[in-house]
């Protein structure tokens, strides 16, 4: 980590991977950010000692590698005022849904990276795909995959279009699990259990369920029907959630958010 590194936006992936780059020792002063709102570069000063900047420049010549960390639709206004700064560098975007073709042909550079994080990242238990264009050596993938482990793991894909399999199943699946857990907590306090308790309880039943997989070598299927005996408490739960088609539903939702994905792409990605 002696390599200086810029980032096009300072939101909260940015200060996830900037807070990973600190703790594995890379110095505030070898990190330059370009963010336009000023709350948010005053949370990079207060948080990391990071003087970030509002606008680009000819400061981000010295990076060896730009992450872009912009929103979708802000994306190519913003690679206007970068482009011509950043040729030698090694691109790695964040954004959902915007092809490497489209910054490729906006950056007029071939080095790049995509990936999609999600938001354990911020507590370094992230878990991002990771795709690379023929320009980037096996150099700049193994940079990558430095800076990446910083969030947490990381797995590269051979097409490009399995990130939009990744955004839809990783990259929104934590919101899936706080969904499910605000509808336990809120069954919980209308069956007696007060909020605080019946919260407690459905966070750590997801974080136990969750290491449990982890540490097992049986499928999640497997695990979940060793718990689901016949007439039993669970079997009723599962019954229920399996006369009404949650499963169904619930895949469903993933290929929408897939199918959302690929719009991005389109509607924001066009060179």
């Amino acid at each position: 980590m002696s390599k200086r590194i810029a980032f096009i936006g300072g939101g909260n992936m940015a200060s996830a991977i900037i807070g990973g780059l600190i703790k594995q020792g890379l110095p505030p002063e070898q990190i330059d950010v370009v963010e336009p709102f000023e709350s948010a570069r005053d949370k990079l000063q207060a948080s990391f000692g990071i003087f970030a900047r509002a606008h680009a420049g000819a400061f981000l010549s010295d990076a060896a590698l730009v992450i872009w960390a912009v929103k979708p639709q802000t994306f190519k206004e913003a690679t206007l005022t970068v482009a011509g700064h950043t040729k030698g560098a090694l691109h790695l975007s964040v954004a959902a849904g915007i092809r490497s073709d489209s910054i490729a042909a906006w950056l007029g550079v071939d080095r790049i990276v995509r990936a999609m994080p999600n938001t354990p990242a911020l507590i370094g238990q992230g878990i991002a795909g990771l795709y690379a264009r023929d320009g980037a050596s096996a150099n700049d993938k193994g940079f990558v995959e430095e800076v990446m482990a910083t969030t947490g793991q990381s797995i590269w894909l051979e097409a490009e279009d399995q990130l939009d399999v990744v955004t839809a199943l990783s990259g929104s699946g934590p919101a899936y699990a706080f969904y499910f857990m605000e509808a336990m907590t809120t069954a919980g306090s209308e069956m007696g259990l007060s909020r605080e308790h019946a919260h407690q309880l459905a966070v750590a039943t997801f974080a136990g369920a969750s290491a449990l997989t982890q540490a097992s070598a049986e499928s999640p299927q497997v695990l979940r029907q060793r718990v689901t005996s016949k007439g039993g408490t669970t079997f009723a739960a599962i019954s229920s959630m399996e006369d009404n088609d949650v499963r169904a539903l619930f895949i469903d939702a993933m290929y929408a958010a897939r199918e959302r994905a690929k719009e991005l792409g389109d509607e924001f990605g066009a060179a």
